[in-house]
């Protein structure tokens, strides 16, 4: 975590990955996030993977590190109107609402506002009509399964990396800094609308495929493994593992011809080819015979023989590794990176936990925190944000309004 956004408090009230996500990339930068959820947890708070141990959702409690909760029961008007007090509290750097429940009457801009003129309000949708889109529907609609996959494929190929949700999160976070900027500056809230579409195909134009259709009238190929517009693949070692090794400029495909010992021969090849392989075009066209070449000399090394090799000549490369061999092997993802802590995460017990991956000059980065029990903060964000007295907190545990961490 690091303090830079210490003092700025974010209530969030969603679901699955975006909103969460970017609630939690505020507070790791230090923002005080509230989180509330329905009491015994929302329709994502079971979500797959779980814990062997006690089936507790891996996938909630990597997404809301760093929260606070509070558990309240949203059915119950009173628990309706809790929230929107909450939501609408006064300061300087409160009364900012993250959130992916759209179209909920109660939890609208305009209602809002009635409680805080000043509101600011970051709402994440499918569409930006409001109609309903995921991360997976999103992603078959922006073109980009008709170019996934090998070469062979007879239909398109998804990618279960949700980059849209991502991608959406992070630009909601800037939402969040961006409009409390703008108030500070102006003294107005607003409403920043984020649709997950809009997000996936600022991207796609972004990345020329918009440009590449309309001005070109062309559909980019399938590349299998090889990197569109460049020389890049994967390749197979003589111990039987994989590798991607990558030549984007000229200075990285020499490096990679000089490791290699290949200079010579490539040089042969782009003249029979009649080509110039300081081209990336050149190089991109003349792919599959190039990758020939490197394929041979990987399958006669094994893969600590490249890694020493690729090293020394500083070649832009890496091992394709599953999950289980990233936290075995990889010393980016343990504690020797300053970004990772061992953390006793309530109910699961202790593991790797990531804090910001921002390193900044002048602020010290602090551990990781884990997420908390739906309802783990009630009693304290009740006194402390909005302050409630014993009594009235009291009162609304055994009206059923509120509840606390389960026993």
């Amino acid at each position: 975590m690091s303090s830079v956004l210490k003092g700025v408090r974010v209530v969030e009230g969603s679901a699955f990955i975006a909103a969460p996500m970017a609630g939690m990339s505020l507070a790791q930068l230090g923002a005080d996030v509230i989180r509330f959820d329905q009491i015994g947890g929302g329709i994502d708070y079971n979500r797959m993977p779980r814990a062997k141990n006690n089936g507790r959702s891996l996938y909630w409690t990597g997404l809301n590190k760093g929260k606070r909760s509070l558990a309240v029961d949203l059915k119950n008007p009173q628990g309706r109107e809790l929230i929107q007090q909450l939501i609408t509290q006064p300061g300087e750097q409160a009364g900012i609402f993250l959130t992916n429940f759209a179209g909920v009457k109660w939890l609208t801009y305009e209602a809002l506002r009635k409680h805080r003129n000043d509101l600011i309000k970051i709402e994440i949708s499918g569409n930006y009509d409001g109609s309903t889109a995921v991360d997976y529907t999103v992603n078959c609609a922006v073109g980009f399964p008709f170019v996934t996959g090998p070469t062979s494929r007879d239909k398109p190929v998804n990618h279960v990396l949700p980059a849209w949700d991502v991608t959406c999160s992070l630009q909601a976070a800037l939402g969040v800094t961006s409009a409390l900027m703008y108030r500070q500056k102006s003294g107005l809230g607003q409403e920043v609308k984020l649709a997950l579409s809009d997000m996936a195909l600022s991207v796609v134009g972004s990345l020329g495929h918009i440009a590449e259709a309309q001005i070109n009238g062309e559909q980019r190929p399938v590349n299998g493994n090889f990197v569109h517009g460049a020389f890049g693949r994967d390749f197979g070692t003589r111990d039987g593992r994989r590798i991607s090794a990558m030549a984007i400029s000229n200075k990285q495909w020499q490096v990679l011809c000089k490791a290699c010992d290949l200079t010579e021969k490539m040089q042969q090849l782009q003249s029979i080819l009649e080509l110039d392989f300081n081209i990336d075009e050149h190089r991109y066209e003349a792919r599959v015979s190039i990758a020939e070449f490197f394929e041979r000399w990987c399958q006669k090394h094994t893969l600590e023989q490249i890694r020493e090799i690729f090293d020394t000549h500083g070649v832009c490369w890496d091992v394709y590794q599953d999950f289980i061999e990233l936290v075995a092997e990889d010393p980016r993802c343990s504690e020797k990176n300053p970004m990772f802590n061992t953390v006793e995460q309530p109910g699961v017990g202790p593991h790797l936990i990531a804090s910001t991956p921002l390193s900044f000059s002048e602020e010290e980065r602090k551990a990781a925190s884990p997420a908390p029990v739906i309802g783990q903060h009630t009693d304290e964000i009740l006194a402390d944000v909005m302050g409630l007295t014993s009594v009235e907190i009291g009162r609304l545990h055994d009206e059923g309004i509120v509840a606390g961490a389960p026993k």
